[in-house]
């Protein structure tokens, strides 16, 4: 099989193990308390759901929290996916990695499977070696930026946001206070920031409401939106124009690397980010206009190209802003999955087993209502399921344990041929996930 279905999987049915929780806590801060590592933790294992699509079929799926079983036949039957083995709440309080360590049984499951095993991403419980040292080199967002200015020359089409390191909070204050008296917007960075921790866009405006620089980055210490005290990276505000302009703002490029070191394009998709937070995707023919994906193709590739060389086999994303003349600035790149993946892996399978022209938007973190148990809310999205199909989009659920959390949420996959559909079953959800809290308002 060619392309990037055969440099992934081979075209063969894979495992799937959820290891979120395992790639992050590579990168987290050391001097993070018990309590915070336990909440990143949690929130990774929900996010883990997601390992359910790492490949157009799994044979085997190991996800650290607990999935009931009808959320895997409710995909096995949208997707035409053959019997598919489950192991469930494997992790529920530490890595998988630690937890495969009591459970031999299934540590041979996942080496033996008859498939590819898949990981979220690289960790030592694969092993040392290049593989490896690529991922910690590169997942540095100050080692990306050195990639990215790099390889710049040779794509005019690409502009890249100019980055400092601040060695030490005190100069970190300095340089923030610098820049926000002469006006300037800053992306303040953690070298290394995982899971949506780590990255922040400060104003001018709130650098002064908080009574300057110092005193504003001990509060996003304290509500844990940037790592304790440490070296932080200050690099440009791109200004992508009025908010609402129907502009591209969030790119992403998708490619595997082979094992013999090609790249293989996946695709390039428009990202949902509120703020710096990711929300979602969306994929699909027309989505990005034929000359924004173009350069932005073109500079991945390259990218790749430098990954490969450094030792990165699998997957990998780079994520782009735009500015007013909608130039991509690379941000980041993340040697791994991503949210973005699952849209480009569901694509690939329903154009397969449906017929080609597929969009797919996922939606990561919508907002429930009310709390829910997996049951509670397998009904609640099986009573709007005909709703959305009757729009002409199919709702493919992805993570379904958060939804009894104190903010409860759940993420889904909508897949449709336009971006009508998307934008109409979208809203239909929304609504619908509302209206629980005046359901259980009314019980009371």
């Amino acid at each position: 099989m060619d392309g990037w279905v055969g440099a992934w999987t081979g075209g063969r049915r894979a495992v799937h193990v959820g290891n979120v929780a395992d790639f992050n806590a590579q990168f987290l801060d050391g001097r993070m308390d018990r309590e915070q590592r336990e909440r990143r933790l949690q929130q990774a294992h929900h996010y883990a759901g997601m390992a359910t699509c790492y490949s157009p079929e799994p044979a085997v799926l190991v996800l650290p929290a607990e999935v009931e079983r009808d959320w895997i036949d409710w995909l096995a039957r949208e997707l035409e996916w053959g019997p598919v083995e489950l192991h469930s709440g494997v992790a529920q309080r530490e890595t998988i990695a630690r937890a495969l360590e009591r459970r031999p049984a299934l540590a041979a499951r996942i080496a033996d499977g008859g498939g590819p095993a898949l990981f979220w991403g690289r960790t030592p419980a694969q092993g040392e070696g290049p593989e490896l040292a690529a991922v910690r080199r590169y997942e540095s967002k100050a080692a990306a930026h050195e990639l990215f200015t790099g390889l710049a020359p040779d794509h005019p089409g690409v502009r890249v946001p100019r980055q400092e390191h601040a060695d030490g909070p005190r100069r970190a204050a300095r340089r923030l206070a610098f820049r926000a008296a002469r006006g300037l917007t800053t992306v303040v960075k953690s070298p290394h920031g995982v899971g949506g921790y780590g990255t922040v866009v400060v104003t001018p405006q709130e650098v002064f409401a908080a009574g300057g620089a110092r005193a504003l980055l001990r509060r996003l210490e304290r509500d844990e939106v940037l790592p304790p005290a440490g070296g932080l990276l200050l690099e440009e505000y791109v200004d992508g124009g009025p908010a609402g302009s129907g502009r591209l703002r969030d790119l992403t490029f998708d490619a595997v690397i082979g094992e013999d070191g090609r790249v293989h394009p996946v695709g390039v998709g428009e990202m949902a980010v509120d703020g710096t937070r990711y929300q979602g995707v969306t994929v699909g023919p027309g989505v990005v206009p034929p000359g924004a994906a173009a350069t932005v193709e073109r500079f991945g590739l390259a990218v790749g190209e430098r990954l490969a060389a450094a030792g990165h086999r699998g997957w990998f994303d780079v994520d782009f802003v735009t500015d007013r003349e909608r130039r991509p600035a690379p941000t980041e790149v993340n040697l791994r999955l991503t949210g973005p993946a699952v849209a480009f892996v569901l694509r690939q399978r329903l154009d397969r087993v449906r017929g080609p022209g597929h969009l797919v938007r996922t939606l990561d973190a919508m907002p429930l209502g009310a709390r829910l148990s997996q049951e509670a809310l397998y009904r609640h999205l099986d009573r709007l399921r005909p709703q959305c199909a009757r729009l002409g989009a199919t709702v493919l659920p992805l993570i379904v344990t958060a939804g009894y959390e104190p903010e409860p949420t759940v993420g889904l996959a909508l897949a449709a041929h336009s971006t009508e559909a998307l934008d109409a079953a979208e809203a239909l959800l929304g609504a619908g996930h509302h209206a629980l809290g005046r359901m259980f308002e009314a019980l009371r």
